[in-house]
């Protein structure tokens, strides 16, 4: 397993982030407790989860499964740089969900005490959150730092210039700042080239790209070996507006004689302002395969291929689509 720091930050974390979003919906608590300890065993030591997973199955689920996990010892908490994420409501309460300080303070204690520990190393903001002003935001933050509950501050899914509101309002209180984002990025999804890329470059932030697999559109939906998630219907209705592209693109797997995941995920990975990419395994095998995805090189030729296939927003902002 190779290693970087998360972004301009010293601390060292995996090429690959072990995403959890499986344990407990789809990924019993044995086999999530079997793929942790494996994915620890393969020197990924970066793990993802939020507050929320566990969905209809108990929105929390997944972070008491971590929970009881790292309770077995063994150093597994040391081992690992633990990220989770708020944002999203937990009940129906009118001020459950969002980013107001009162609702980060409630919902980072909860967390902590669903996965046991006393501290989250990398606590991320799910979503913008459109009422609350960063001011207040980094008010929560920054007290939760002092408390020693949380090390790190990142966000996932913002904009660009919602990357640098939040970085210049932590500037003018002297804080870190946030230090990752977390976007979807997958060859079938490639608008944060246009500008969310860049800020977090600008920022010395890391970029950890979730659905690599472009949520299963490019694990070979239309091969005959097709199966499990693959094959929900709602997703095969989306895979059918994007027939020819992937159609083309499964080709191009066959034809080079690798797998198409291990095609996309190692095209993500060769990103060089990628930092970690989040795999999600529902099981052992998917987890193996993911590592392994690590050891290809994809050349000119077959990345080429893959742009006029998969072309993304033409470059980086303004540049993409002006002078």
């Amino acid at each position: 397993m190779n290693y970087t720091t998360l972004g301009r930050c010293a601390v060292k974390v995996s090429r690959l982030c072990l995403g959890t979003m499986n344990f407990g919906p789809t990924t019993s608590e044995a086999d999530s407790f079997a793929i942790m300890d494996r994915a620890l065993d393969l020197g990924i030591n970066f793990f993802d989860t939020a507050n929320v997973y566990g969905y209809d199955k108990g929105r929390g689920l997944t972070e008491e499964i971590i929970g009881r996990w790292m309770r077995q010892g063994g150093g597994r908490r040391d081992r690992i740089v633990l990220a989770t994420k708020v944002y999203s409501p937990m009940s129906g309460a009118v001020n459950e969900g969002g980013l107001s300080a009162y609702h980060i303070r409630k919902a980072c204690e909860a967390s902590l005490r669903r996965l046991q520990t006393d501290h989250i190393d990398l606590y991320q903001m799910h979503h913008v959150d459109r009422t609350a002003p960063f001011e207040e935001i980094w008010m929560a933050m920054d007290r939760l730092v002092q408390e020693g509950k949380i090390t790190y501050v990142g966000s996932s899914n913002f904009a660009g210039w919602q990357i640098a509101q939040a970085n210049e309002s932590a500037r003018s209180r002297h804080l870190l700042g946030l230090v990752s984002e977390q976007s979807v990025y997958s060859l079938r999804n490639r608008t944060i080239e246009l500008e969310v890329i860049p800020a977090a470059r600008a920022y010395g932030m890391a970029v950890l790209p979730w659905s690599p697999l472009g949520g299963g559109m490019l694990s070979g939906i239309f091969s005959t070996e097709s199966t499990g998630r693959r094959t929900r219907p709602q997703l095969l209705a989306s895979a059918e507006r994007l027939r020819p592209s992937i159609e083309r693109y499964e080709e191009l797997c066959r034809r080079i004689g690798r797998d198409y995941s291990d095609v996309a995920l190692a095209w993500v990975m060769a990103n060089a302002d990628v930092t970690s990419a989040i795999i999600g395994p529902r099981t052992m095998d998917q987890l193996e395969a993911n590592v392994r995805a690590m050891e290809i090189t994809l050349d000119a030729e077959v990345r080429a291929e893959l742009d006029a296939i998969w072309p993304g927003p033409g470059g980086e902002a303004p540049e993409a689509y002006a002078w």
